[in-house]
């Protein structure tokens, strides 16, 4: 059977809407090939590939692949995905070019085309995200390993605004905490906070395939084996769980709506972190953070994304 890799172009801020889309056309996974990922990799040191590489151009191609089997209802796959790309043209996000390219695979080559991305990537001192197909030997003992399948999208680790989630965590957890992680995508926030002492930790998505992904990935490290995972539409009837942190990667336009739940289910003395934040929409999610009751504690920035980590406000 021949392949059909199917490839967007769009831009940086679009990223997680565009995987979206190709996972719900039936995509078993995608690959996000995007200079400015490759460029923040870099900054911290952390990064396993050491190539140098100018900063890419401001508004350059971000490109998306997806693989589908070139079979009777390719077409319809792919009018499904051209109507939802357009769609995306009639929001307020920067799409770039919103090209759709299709090129054939062949049947040999399909299933390896994507993992060419993906390698062991040290996120910070202490996490290191790995394939699961790959062998790795920690480089020290208190360095944790986050097994992932990289292909089924979601959030890979790799994105500045996973890699800022995950190190807003670390700024914030002591061990033994109860951690929300909404819009759970590929689970990796919530493998982190086990991975990082939390004693409890429920995921959320509002898309079956996230959550069915975030099982997987969290089957591959047995330390996560007890993270709850369930269907959900951000925190909406989540009434009686109190977090010692809420962690949510998803963008700014639905981070704004999960405002007030959020402040509901944290406790007094609570983090929240949010990222997946566009700088351009920084101002205004401050300011509704600021009205809906939190405090900015703290502001940390990659390029162009944003993520802030936040308290309740608990004077009169």
């Amino acid at each position: 059977m021949e392949w059909n890799e199917v490839k967007v172009v769009t831009a940086t801020e679009a990223v997680e809407a565009v995987s979206n889309i190709l996972m719900e056309a039936g995509a078993k996974g995608v690959a996000i090939d995007d200079e400015l990922d490759f460029v923040n990799l870099q900054d911290d040191g952390f990064g396993q590939i050491k190539e140098e590489r100018a900063l890419p151009e401001e508004g350059h191609s971000v490109y998306i692949m997806a693989y589908y089997p070139n079979n009777a209802g390719f077409q319809d796959t792919v009018l499904f995905i051209k109507e939802q790309l357009a769609e995306l043209e009639k929001i307020d996000l920067k799409i770039g070019k919103n090209e759709l390219q299709i090129n054939h695979v062949k049947e040999e080559d399909w299933e390896n085309s994507w993992k060419e991305y993906f390698h062991p990537i040290r996120l910070t001192r202490f996490l290191t995200i790995v394939p699961y197909w790959e062998e790795y030997t920690p480089e020290d003992e208190k360095e944790m390993l986050i097994q992932l399948d990289p292909g089924m999208a979601f959030g890979t680790g790799t994105h500045p605004t996973t890699r800022l989630s995950i190190e807003a965590l670390e700024a914030v957890m002591r061990g033994g905490e109860k951690v929300i992680d909404v819009g759970t995508g590929s689970g990796v926030l919530s493998i982190a906070a086990k991975a990082m002492g939390a004693e409890t930790v429920y995921a959320y998505d509002i898309d079956e395939i996230a959550t069915r992904v975030s099982k997987e990935n969290i089957a591959y490290n047995a330390y996560a084996s007890d993270v709850i995972v369930k269907e959900n539409n951000l925190l909406v009837g989540i009434a009686d769980q109190e977090a010692d942190i809420i962690v949510a990667n998803i963008l700014a336009e639905i981070l704004l709506l999960l405002l007030p739940d959020a402040y509901r289910n944290l406790k007094d003395d609570g983090y929240f972190i949010l990222s997946g934040i566009i700088d351009s929409k920084k101002e205004e999610l401050i300011a509704v953070l600021i009205s809906n009751g939190f405090e900015i504690e703290q502001e940390k920035q990659m390029k162009d994304w944003v993520c802030l980590i936040c308290t309740k406000n608990l004077e009169d």
